[in-house]
């Protein structure tokens, strides 16, 4: 061992000093790059508190969520009614939309709700003039664009019906930017508002076998940012939250694990970290729960996001659900 390092003693001192600061610099650059980089992710979600959201709109003003009647939607339904933000619910099943909106109305007193049914893969001018004409009248603070769709199951891009392809682009994209432009110029006018959009994994990380969903959900990472840009200054925030798995009826997952959090522990910490970026990598993004930051802050300075590996490694383990699946489906056709 002694003579291993005199060896390498005496080869260091044949390398021009010069050389030497230099490498030195280009470590401590990286490693320090990686430590800031881990820092900034234990303060915005740990220390640094998230915005207030009364800084969008006084008491008596409004919040428009889409998607509203189940999952997330309905998550954050409650948790902003509970503090007392009155509620626009838009989604496609009217009952479910009358059932919620009775039951907040009569646990928090004072709030008021209105709905909308609106299936958004129609994509009806007429479902969108209603909705205009809906909340015309009304002070919106804040527009959360939360409906979603995904594949019912992954499906290799060449296999996508055209139908589920069209509903996931309509959905996804084209509603998120209709009722975005909607709410959005009172917004302006009025120089205070919140627009805060669901993203996904799913569009941070190229995702085989959900090809339509992983490019859909890409596309509002682009739109997004770009619109913050676009509104920064004005008073409006924009931003887009990243999420992972949760348990939701869209994810097909029931049970929570050390990191697929349910609705309440997500929509908490949403809420909570509004202006936050919790080591999101993009300008105007969060990821606000705390273990999907770590793993995206893990994979990005390991493999990396968009890495041969990692894309061949989701693919793995769509390619391993889809199995699971067919032969699900297949049992229950026996069962018929």
């Amino acid at each position: 061992m002694e003579s291993i390092t005199s060896e390498l003693a005496t080869l260091l001192d044949k390398v021009p000093q010069p050389v030497l600061v230099g490498f030195g610099a280009i470590g401590l650059y990286f490693v320090s790059k990686k430590v800031l980089s881990f820092l900034n992710i234990f303060f915005s979600l740990f220390v640094l508190p998230g915005a207030d959201l009364r800084k969008y709109g006084p008491k008596g003003s409004w919040v428009v969520i889409t998607g509203a009647s189940d999952g997330l939607g309905k998550e954050y339904a409650t948790q902003l009614a509970r503090k007392g933000w009155n509620l626009v619910l838009i989604s496609r099943t009217e009952s479910k939309l009358q059932t919620l909106a009775s039951e907040l109305e009569e646990k928090y007193a004072g709030v008021k709700t209105k709905i909308l049914s609106m299936d958004f893969a129609r994509n009806d001018d007429s479902d969108y003039a209603r909705l205009k004409a809906l909340v015309d009248g009304l002070d919106v603070a804040i527009l959360l664009n939360n409906v979603g769709l995904s594949h019912n199951m992954p499906v290799p891009f060449v296999l996508t019906s055209k139908e589920e392809m069209a509903n996931i682009i309509t959905i996804n994209c084209v509603a998120t930017l209709r009722v975005t432009q909607i709410i959005a110029p009172r917004m302006v006018q009025r120089k205070r508002g919140l627009i805060l959009t669901m993203g996904s994994f799913g569009g941070l990380f190229p995702t085989p076998l959900l090809a339509t969903y992983s490019g859909s959900k890409a596309f509002l990472q682009q739109w997004s940012t770009a619109l913050a840009g676009e509104l920064k200054g004005t008073g409006v925030d924009v931003q887009l939250s990243l999420a992972h798995l949760i348990t939701t009826a869209m994810s097909k997952i029931r049970r929570t694990s050390l990191v697929i959090p349910n609705p309440k522990t997500f929509v908490t910490a949403a809420l909570g970290t509004v202006g936050r970026s919790g080591g999101a990598t993009m300008a105007f993004t969060s990821i606000p729960y705390w273990r999907h930051a770590l793993m995206q802050w893990f994979i990005d300075n390991t493999v990396g996001i968009g890495s041969y590996f990692a894309v061949m490694q989701n693919r793995k383990m769509h390619e391993s659900i889809r199995a699971r699946g067919l032969k699900k489906a297949a049992r229950e056709a026996k069962k018929a």
